[in-house]
Formats: C-alpha cells, sequence, structure tokens
C-alpha cells in the first residue's frame, strides 16, 4: 500500500516514520505485518525487513492462535477505536509492555488494521505516588496468563480482564461489570469461605486474600481456579477502596489432586473407602455421639467360606464377589450409613443413630439381600453368604470406642455358631473367648 505524497505535504509514510509511537499495517485476516515504522522495529531490536516476517500471533505473548485472533479482529472491526495492554517480544527474549490503540480502514477494496503501540515502560517506573494506579497493569504484565480482576470497593463496579472472560468462556461484553456477577459464579459450597477470606483481608487481618475454589463457566461447569489480590488504594481515614487481583485456572492440577486423594482413601477392588478413610470415619462418629448422647451401631461382617471360592474358582471370581458384595451392602444400607473394607473378605458397618432394633432389623436386610440374589446365575459360584457382628451404643456397650472391638468378638461368636447369621455383642456376657483357629 502505498503513502502517497499530496498538495506538497509530507506523505504518511515519512509523518509515521518521525512518530514515536510503533504503527503496523496488518493484515486482519492472517495478523500478518505488511508495514511497521522506524520506532516499531527499533522497539523489536530488529531490522526494518525482519519485522515483515513477523505477525501478531509471533509478537504479542497475549494472543496465542488465530481463532483468538479472528475473535479480536471482530471486534476491531466494530468498534471506532480498539485499546488494550499487552507485551511484544524484543529479538533478545525479553518483554515491551505496550498499549495499542488499533483502528480499521478499507483502502482500494481491501481491509487493513492500522495499530499505534506505545511503549509503557516508562510509565510503570514511575514514582510511588503514581505506581499504585498502575498495579492492575503492572500485575497483568507479570502474570498475563492469568485473569485480571480490579475492584472498586466504592460502587463495587469491578474490572474483568479479557484473560478472565476467556477463561470462564465469555466473549469480551457478556460479564456485567459488578461484583455480583463474580459471586453469583462462585460455587454456592465455596462462597461463604471465599467472602469470609476477603473480609478478613479487607478488615487488616490477613496481608492478603488468597482462596481455591470453583467458578462456574459460561456452559454451567465449574472450574477449579486459584485467586489472590490485595487491597491497593486506601482513601484520607485509611479504609480500603480499591482492591485487585489475578485467577489462575488450576482445574487440572486439582483434579489430579482429587483423584489422588480418592486413591489413597477408596478401596481399588470394591471402590467403597478402604480401612484408613473408614477408621476416620468411625471416629467423627463416635465423638459425634460423645457429645450428643446419640445411639450408634458398628457391625463386623464377614464373607463365609471364602478363602474356599478362591481355591475353587480362582481370584479373579473371588475379586469379583468382593465387588457385588460391597455393591450389595451400599444398596442395602440406609442413606447416612457407611461401609468400608477393613481387609481381606472383612467389611464394617457404620450405624448412625442406630440401637439395638435398627441395628439388627439392617443385619436381617442384608442376609435377606443375599439370600435372594442369584449368586450362581451372575458369577456361577453357590450361594454367598455372611456373618455379621454387632454392637451397639450404649445397650451393649457403654464405651464407645470399644464398639468395634465387641462387634469383632460377636463376628467371631456367629461363626463358631454356624455362619450365615447375626450375632451381637451384648449377648456374649461372660462367654469364653473364640477359637484362635477359627477361620472365614
Amino acid at each position: 500500500m502505498a503513502f502517497a505524497e499530496q498538495g506538497g505535504l509530507p506523505s504518511l509514510e515519512i509523518l509515521f516514520e518521525h512518530m514515536a509511537d510503533a504503527v503496523y499495517l496488518l493484515d486482519p485476516v492472517t495478523s500478518n505485518i505488511l508495514w511497521c515504522n522506524r520506532a516499531a522495529y527499533a522497539d523489536l531490536g530488529l531490522q526494518a525487513s525482519e519485522v515483515l516476517h513477523h505477525s501478531v500471533l509471533s509478537l504479542q505473548k497475549d494472543v496465542q492462535g488465530l481463532p483468538q485472533w479472528a475473535d479480536i479482529a471482530q471486534v476491531i472491526r466494530t468498534a471506532d477505536c480498539y485499546t488494550f495492554v499487552g507485551r511484544h517480544r524484543h529479538q533478545d527474549g525479553g518483554e515491551i509492555p505496550v498499549e495499542v490503540n488499533t483502528t480499521h480502514f478499507n483502502h482500494q477494496g481491501r481491509d487493513y488494521f492500522l495499530s499505534v503501540a506505545r511503549n509503557i515502560s516508562k510509565r510503570l517506573s514511575l514514582d510511588e505516588a503514581s505506581s499504585t494506579r498502575d498495579e492492575r497493569l503492572s500485575f497483568a504484565l507479570e502474570q498475563a496468563m492469568d485473569g485480571l480482576w480490579d475492584w472498586n470497593l466504592l460502587t463495587d463496579a469491578v474490572y474483568f480482564s479479557p484473560q478472565l472472560k476467556r477463561m470462564l468462556g465469555y466473549g469480551p461484553d457478556e460479564m456485567t461489570p459488578h461484583v455480583e456477577t463474580w459471586k453469583h459464579n462462585v460455587h454456592p459450597d465455596d462462597r461463604d469461605q471465599v467472602m469470609s477470606l476477603i473480609d478478613q483481608h479487607l478488615r487488616g487481618r490477613l496481608m492478603r486474600f488468597e482462596a481455591e475454589y470453583r467458578l462456574r463457566n459460561r456452559n454451567g461447569h465449574d472450574i477449579w481456579v486459584h485467586d489472590r489480590g490485595q487491597v491497593c488504594e486506601r482513601d484520607a481515614q485509611g479504609r480500603p477502596t480499591r482492591m485487585v487481583g489475578m485467577v489462575q485456572n488450576i482445574t487440572d492440577r486439582k483434579l489430579l489432586e482429587l483423584r489422588l486423594e480418592k486413591m489413597a482413601s477408596i478401596d481399588d477392588l470394591t471402590q467403597i473407602p478402604n480401612r484408613r478413610a473408614g477408621m476416620a470415619a468411625l471416629a467423627q462418629q463416635i465423638a459425634l455421639s460423645e457429645r450428643s448422647g446419640g445411639a450408634l451401631s458398628v457391625g463386623v461382617l464377614d464373607i463365609d467360606a471364602f478363602k474356599s471360592v478362591n481355591d475353587r474358582f480362582g481370584h479373579a471370581v473371588g475379586d469379583e464377589v468382593l465387588h457385588q458384595v460391597a455393591r450389595l451392602l451400599r444398596q442395602t444400607l440406609r442413606p447416612g450409613d457407611l461401609v468400608y473394607r477393613s481387609g481381606g473378605e472383612e467389611f464394617v458397618l457404620i450405624l448412625p443413630a442406630a440401637g439395638r432394633e435398627t441395628a439388627d432389623a439392617i443385619a436381617a436386610d442384608i442376609h435377606a439381600a443375599f439370600a435372594a440374589k442369584d449368586w450362581e446365575g451372575d458369577l456361577s459360584v453357590p450361594g454367598v453368604t455372611v456373618s455379621i457382628g454387632l454392637a451397639s451404643y450404649p445397650q451393649d456397650q457403654p464405651q464407645l470406642h470399644k464398639l468395634l472391638d465387641q462387634a469383632d468378638l460377636a463376628l467371631y461368636r456367629a461363626k463358631e455358631s454356624g455362619r450365615n447369621r447375626t450375632c451381637r455383642a451384648g449377648d456374649l456376657l461372660a462367654a469364653p473367648a473364640p477359637s484362635a483357629s477359627m477361620i472365614d
């Protein structure tokens, strides 16, 4: 494109060459640089010919990929002047903070973008009195991959950066710039904790606000974020008037943590809590009953003759029996009850608010469910039965911490008595201890 001289006036090209700001002529479709002035290639540490081999995608760190450029280009076409703050890549690997103003025009049937980029490095180096006003910009330049928010505490207006909007799946003009927009997107289970942390920071009890929580995106899905912010302006009385922060998407990391946490607490074979998680849950229920005086029953359940199943049908079938037993127990227990695998073919039942009668009824339901299941049709094994030992607080055992031991003793008594039955700790009385040779 020519910048012709007219009427004795200097050509546009000459005028642009003498501008202190960098000027770029861009292809709206490809983002390729078609022309630039002296200030542009000087700022980048390149020769003029080298700049013409670049595009916005290769020089602008904050625009990644043609799809994102296409979205930006669409906004530029409809705006009188599109302004954004970003970072240009210098030849030496450094970064140049810039404020870019872009306009769209058509010349001889072809569309062009004209961008004027101002190097704002000096602005970011102003004295302390004015540097606080640039905190949002400097913060964003340090962590441009994160989303930025800037909260006016007097009006509750909030600036949401383009990066933050894209993170949540919103377009440039789709998020109402108000604190209620953000609160609405915070997961209900996380909202109180997040607001409490912000309040503590605003009151000076925390040096800064920092939290990991869930935000709902435009599609209604939750993403995990790491959010941190700090008061950056105060009034004459020292009261906070402005707060800025950054939001990082940590969904992948958080999901990995949750998977690892699940692996540490869930029995891989049966997909129910393992012994460690189950013992922690039992301790919580015991503490709750101690405070409230409420009933609590514990059952220890063992699959009868399980060793013979493994010996006769193989460990693969034995594993499937364990899996089916766990599923059947989950289906039979009440909501709020818990079953965990304590090891081998042994399971523990935690029955909150269940006295003797309720626990006995649950045990009877379990025996009935095992009797009704078509084990031979499902697994080609004869009917599977279980023995159960029960102990209830306060009727059987006034000391809560001994419930599990008493239920375990009752289980051995059920085994000695012929299996496929329930025995209760309160019925043991002074009966002799179970034989050490009792197995299965």
